[in-house]
């Protein structure tokens, strides 16, 4: 599912899409083949007929259940899930049926952070942690792809953010020598 670009402003444009990392689909693609393999096995193995037969329905129905809860449903958790940054915030969102979505715009954030454990290093993923002013004031990005180079864009994003609305010494010099010329005058 694609992020909507509705909810993007008018000069704003995204750097990084990320849905968290694949490992997160480790399970649920175990969970398939698992079904896979119960029902070719009772197929291949269980008698035709009579008690076979019931046999083979219930693995069958379980092994439905299985995929839709354990399966299809973490796909579709993951697919939703986005961590958008763009030239002026990063996007939280997640959620299948109700959507929760936080805005963090980049005048605000303070302080981020990463964390990756061994297995994480390996993988390439890792924990992005945003701090950010206000009342809410951490989120945590768990699973992020790549997480040293995401912490880097954001570093990148922040401080170009900052450097595009702040005043350099140049521009203060020049208001200031106007103000002092206007009230000379």
């Amino acid at each position: 599912m694609a992020f909507p670009e509705d909810v993007l402003t008018e000069d704003e444009h995204v750097v990084l899409h990320l849905h968290p990392h694949w490992k997160a689909l480790i399970r649920p693609v175990a969970v398939l083949v698992l079904a896979i393999a119960a029902v070719a096995a009772g197929v291949l193995f269980l008698p035709s007929g009579g008690g076979g037969s019931i046999t083979l329905a219930v693995i069958g129905g379980l092994s439905v259940l299985a995929v839709l809860c354990l399966s299809a449903w973490p796909y579709i958790a993951w697919r939703t899930t986005h961590y958008l940054f763009t030239n002026e915030r990063v996007v939280l969102q997640h959620g299948v049926f109700s959507r929760e979505r936080r805005d963090i715009p980049l005048s605000r954030v303070n302080d981020h952070s990463m964390n990756q454990r061994f297995v994480g290093r390996l993988l390439g993923y890792g924990t992005l942690t945003i701090e950010s002013a206000g009342e809410r004031g951490q989120s945590v990005l768990v699973d992020v792809p790549k997480v040293d180079r995401v912490q880097t864009k954001l570093y990148e994003l922040v401080e170009a953010f900052h450097d595009k609305h702040s005043l350099g010494d140049g521009e203060l010099r020049e208001i200031l020598a106007e103000r002092d010329r206007s009230a000379d005058a």
